[in-house]
């Protein structure tokens, strides 16, 4: 015996251009009968929160799934899986052009159909939205389910098994020591990685380089400190690591798109080289700090010889 309650939609045009559409949302439990062998031309994401199943893979392989885990249906990529004898899943069904940018991202992953999870409350709570945003006439039934997918890949990716909750170590030891003049190699080394472990870490955790993950760090303090004080520009390199200000203009320019100088410029605020930047504002007596992000810039450091270099642009990885 089981129990099934689904809900199919139909997006238009304009919402699929909204970067991700809900086609259909469902919850399950029970001996439910297998699904499959199929293939589907959209993506599915089945989250077994409690009992055991399988998942044959195209290549006739049958993996074990052991709840909570999560099953990723690909376009094109032929599935077959079912309880042994039950279990509970709740599904969404989903397109769009951002699923490419998600994949990259490693938020959705073809080539790990079956991924275990540490919790599967946050993403049953998630679709839970989802289920009740798709109640008849509901005017915003289509963007409030399609922004309901871009939370719950986010879920997802949180809830991965060996990821803690909310923070990765090794993104957390990048940042901390981002500003400092170090090359990959001796981040890696800090960490107790080699070079490639490292790469392959944060590539996973935040699906790009170390190099990329370390400029994004800079470069976020660099607004912060352009927005909120009227340090010079020079000052700003330095506190994130660039002891050439040309070189670090140039940098600004090309990764945001306009000059430092006129980053600050549109903020449209007035500056004071006292302004506190490390402070995040918070509903109340728990608003947080930057010292609960993260530590404050070495103001002190210069940048190391190769990541990300000061004389020209980060090389790749």
């Amino acid at each position: 015996m089981h129990h099934t309650w689904m809900r199919y939609l139909t997006p238009a045009p304009v919402h699929h251009r909204l970067g991700l559409a809900c086609l259909g949302v469902g919850l399950q439990h029970g001996e439910l009968p297998p699904v499959g062998p199929r293939t589907l031309d959209h993506h599915v994401a089945v989250v077994v929160s409690a009992g055991s199943g399988w998942f044959q893979d195209p290549g006739g392989h049958r993996h074990t799934v052991t709840a909570p885990a999560l099953l990723w249906l690909t376009p094109g990529v032929p599935h077959h899986y079912g309880p042994d004898p039950s279990w509970d899943e709740c599904f969404v069904d989903f397109t769009g052009p951002a699923t490419a940018a998600y994949t990259e991202l490693g938020h959705i992953e073809p080539d790990r159909p079956v991924v275990p999870l540490s919790d599967a409350a946050g993403a049953r709570a998630a679709v839970a939205r989802i289920a009740r945003a798709t109640r008849r006439g509901n005017p915003l039934m289509e963007v409030e389910t399609g922004a309901a997918v871009h939370e719950l890949l986010v879920v997802l990716r949180r809830a991965r098994a060996g990821l803690a909750p909310d923070d990765d170590p090794v993104l957390h030891a990048l940042a901390r020591d981002a500003f400092r003049p170090l090359s990959v190699a001796e981040h890696a080394a800090r960490n107790g990685m080699t070079t490639a472990e490292l790469r392959g870490a944060v590539r996973r955790a935040a699906g790009r380089s170390p190099k990329e993950y370390l400029l994004a760090v800079r470069l976020g303090r660099a607004k912060e400190l352009l927005a909120a004080t009227d340090l010079p520009v020079a000052a700003v390199a330095r506190r994130v690591g660039y002891d050439d200000p040309a070189y670090f203009s140039r940098l600004f320019t090309r990764r945001v798109g306009i000059a430092p100088v006129r980053f600050r410029a549109q903020q449209g605020r007035t500056p004071s080289a006292t302004t506190r930047v490390d402070h995040v504002p918070g509903p109340g007596p728990g608003a947080r700090t930057a010292a609960d992000l993260g530590p404050a810039p070495d103001r002190t450091a210069a940048p190391g010889p190769d990541d990300p270099p000061t004389t020209g642009p980060p090389s790749g990885t």
